[in-house]
């Protein structure tokens, strides 16, 4: 199972080499930004920043750096884990016999027994608790990484709202700029469900409840960077990743709740309108984002453990710690695709195109123009609508083989008739976009091409060189034989 909290991952970290204390003094200004970006980008260890200047607080960098250590902390061997359950739990075919019945239920009780459970009484992170004047952002390591950055940022706040009208709750990834001692910049996109519930609460005049909270379980940190639909509740899915329920408690002034095992919460209202100048920030396109207004939540509680630490991280040009968390959502949501797109036999989200940028697709193409079918219902899918490249590849490619891909994609299509050029939304953050919120996109058909296409050529479409299996076996032989 996934560990319960932060530190007990840590420690088991530090007992198999995987972790390493800094305690020499480092300076969150560009200094801790630097140490991390090199060592996450040499596939190192994970780093507990113990004398972060300005603060008594340690800081946890780079936690979930490789795939191995998000695994562990998920509880995981291997991402298929998940996927397997998923799909599993997804399958349509009725249950046969007794043993088909039980099978059933068993699949539904994985998912009941997972929701979250409220616990009554003090939690560990509202040991401390500090209101008013006592509140004091500046005790708590924020990051200045890049030297255009617009401030100090936090990178891993899990910000918590709730639909003001349906009381649905989001719990979402966002990065929080530091203003003063006791105001948070809110960066969230317009397609984001907190900034939606902002927009809901300002219509009807009201404030906006937000919590935030750091150093949380691991499955629960996971689970807000999942690109779930908006009416399915993020603790259950970090509940189901996890294979336990995770604990919650009630905040001290907001109405709501946060994990009961979590570091250091912030509490606060957005009033409507209230609005500051947030960024320019060094983003993970490796690029700037300019500088926006976004909104300003006011703090007015800080509840942590007695001897609380902060979980933070590099955000930049890839390779970063945001690659084996997107290797995880591809994996885990792979049958979800399959469901809206069943044509897709396999995908990747490639971490140079930031995940969401491209997708590589592969199919058992069946018709004239499946691929071109394909394209299209992956724009239509929830947050795939924002994919700009798609590159559709037989199933015989493996999609994780960027060189097969690009064997395929690059030296065996004729553009006048396999790309596809389409606008629509793009992420909030892309800057190559002529405007803001939505611009040009692309597909390119890499299959092999059907005579009801188009196709012409005499003999058809040529067959692959491949090696003689009966020959490549005899060279296997001699090749283990002489110790080749």
């Amino acid at each position: 199972m996934a560990y319960d909290d932060l530190r007990s991952l840590l420690r088991a970290l530090e007992r198999e080499g995987d972790l390493k204390r800094i305690k020499a003094e480092v300076d969150p200004y560009l200094e801790v930004g630097e140490i991390v970006d090199r060592v996450n980008k040499a596939g190192g260890p994970a780093l507990l920043f113990e004398n972060v200047k300005g603060s008594a607080m340690p800081l946890a960098m780079n936690v979930f750096g490789t795939d191995r250590r998000l695994l562990k902390a998920l509880g995981l061997k291997s991402y298929g884990e998940i996927s397997e359950k998923i799909g599993g739990l997804l399958k349509p075919e009725l249950p046969q016999g007794f043993i088909g019945v039980r099978e059933a239920f068993g699949k539904l009780g994985s998912m009941v027994h997972v929701p979250p459970k409220k616990i009554k009484g003090e939690a560990p992170v509202q040991e401390v608790v500090l209101t008013g004047d006592d509140v004091d952002l500046d005790q708590l390591p924020a990051l200045f990484t890049w030297p255009k950055d617009g401030g100090s940022f936090f990178n891993l706040g899990l910000t918590h709202t709730k639909h003001p009208e349906t009381g649905v709750r989001n719990l979402g990834l966002y990065r929080l700029q530091r203003h003063d001692k006791r105001t948070i910049g809110m960066h969230w996109q317009i397609h984001k469900d907190s900034r939606n519930h902002y927009a809901v609460a300002a219509k009807r005049g009201e404030r906006l409840p937000v919590a935030i909270a750091f150093g949380c379980p691991p499955a629960v940190t996971y689970a807000s960077t999942a690109p779930l639909p908006g009416d399915i509740d993020e603790y259950l899915f970090a509940g189901f990743v996890a294979g336990k329920r995770i604990e919650m408690v009630d905040c001290k002034t907001v109405p709501l709740q946060v994990p009961a095992n979590a570091e250091v919460v912030i509490e606060g209202w957005l009033e409507p309108g209230e609005m500051l100048p947030e960024g320019p920030f060094g983003d993970h396109t490796g690029f700037y984002t300019p500088q926006e207004p976004f909104p300003a939540l006011k703090i007015d509680c800080v509840t942590m453990r007695r001897r609380p630490l902060l979980q933070s991280i590099v955000v930049g040009r890839p390779p970063t710690e945001d690659g084996p968390l997107g290797r995880a959502t591809e994996r885990f949501f792979l049958p979800l695709l399959k469901i809206i797109v069943p044509d897709i036999v396999d995908y990747h989200l490639p971490e140079s195109g930031g995940f969401h940028n491209c997708a590589i697709v592969s199919i058992d193409k069946k018709y004239p123009k499946h691929a071109q079918k394909v394209m299209h219902a992956i724009w239509g899918a929830h947050m795939m609508s924002l994919t700009k490249l798609i590159i559709v590849v037989d199933a015989d490619c493996d999609v994780h083989d960027l060189h097969e891909v690009s064997w395929r994609a690059l030296g065996n299509t004729d553009y006048s008739r396999d790309l596809t050029v389409v606008e629509g939304p793009v992420d909030h953050l892309d800057h190559a976009s002529y405007q803001q919120f939505w611009g040009g996109k692309a597909g390119i058909d890499a299959t092999k091409k059907l005579p009801e296409e188009g196709y012409t050529r005499d003999g058809g479409w040529p067959d692959m060189v491949e090696s003689d299996p009966a020959t490549a076996a005899l060279v296997d032989r001699r090749w283990k034989e002489y110790g080749l």
